[in-house]
C-alpha cells in the first residue's frame, strides 16, 4: 500500500504567501524605480527661494515669473576680469540653440548690483543679443543679491583684498516647481551639450508628468 503524500501544514503555506507578497511588492518598486529613471529624473538639491529684482528693461521680476518653466540660472557681473565672459558666451550658445523652446529661460543674477543697473545689464546683453523674455538679466538692492546667492541658493560670494567680488561659477538647472535638479561647472568638458541635454531631460519628465495626470 502505498503512503499517502505528505500535506504541507497551514503555518508553511502562510509562510509561502507572506514570501510571495513581498516579492511581488518589491518587483513593483523597482520597476517603478526603474521607470523613474527613464524619464531622466534626477535628485533635487534644494528650492528656489522667493525673490523679488529688476531686468534688464527695468521691470520687476520674481520667481513666480518663472514657475512652468525649465531655467539655468547663473551668478556674474558686467566688469567681471575673469570668467564671467566666458560663462556668458557658454549661455550664449545654449541660447541660440534654444531660441524657439517657449518653455526655457535663461537667468543671469548680477552680484555687483550697485554697478550692474538696468541699463548696464541692458547694454551687456545687447552683446550677445540676448531678448529680455529668453534671458533675463537682474539686478537688485545688494543685500537681496546676496542673501539670494548665498542662503538661499547656497553659492559662494565673497570679495578679494583688491574690492573685486569672487563668486561661484556654477549654472544651476531648475525644473518646473522651482527646483535646483542639476548642477553644472563651467570647466566640464562639452557643458553647452551637457546643459542641453539637462534642459532636454527636464522638458520630457514635464511632459510624461502632463501626459500621466490628463489620463
Amino acid at each position: 500500500m502505498k503512503d499517502n503524500p505528505q500535506r504541507i501544514p497551514v503555518k508553511a503555506w502562510g509562510i509561502v504567501f507572506v514570501f510571495a507578497f513581498f516579492l511581488i511588492s518589491f518587483s513593483v518598486v523597482m520597476f517603478r524605480h526603474s521607470e523613474k529613471k527613464s524619464t531622466g529624473e534626477t535628485q533635487s538639491f534644494g528650492s528656489v527661494p522667493d525673490f523679488h529684482f529688476t531686468t534688464q528693461d527695468g521691470k520687476p521680476f520674481s520667481k513666480a515669473d518663472l514657475l512652468g518653466k525649465v531655467w539655468i540660472v547663473d551668478f556674474f557681473f558686467t566688469s567681471c576680469p575673469g570668467p564671467c565672459p566666458i560663462m556668458s558666451s557658454r549661455l550664449s550658445e545654449v541660447y541660440r540653440e534654444l531660441k524657439r523652446a517657449d518653455d526655457v529661460r535663461l537667468v543671469s543674477v548680477s552680484i555687483d548690483p550697485e554697478h550692474d543697473s538696468p541699463q548696464v545689464l541692458s547694454e551687456y546683453a545687447s552683446r550677445f543679443e540676448a531678448k529680455s523674455d529668453r534671458w533675463i538679466f537682474l539686478t537688485g538692492p545688494k543685500s537681496e543679491i546676496t542673501e539670494f546667492t548665498t542662503r538661499g541658493m547656497l553659492q559662494a560670494l565673497a570679495t578679494d583684498s583688491s574690492g573685486i567680488p569672487t563668486h561661484s561659477t556654477r549654472f544651476l538647472i531648475i525644473d518646473r516647481n522651482g527646483e535646483i535638479r542639476k548642477i553644472r561647472h563651467l570647466d566640464e568638458p562639452e557643458l553647452v551639450q551637457k546643459l542641453l541635454m539637462d534642459i532636454g531631460d527636464l522638458l520630457r519628465e514635464s511632459s510624461i508628468g502632463k501626459a500621466s495626470k490628463s489620463n
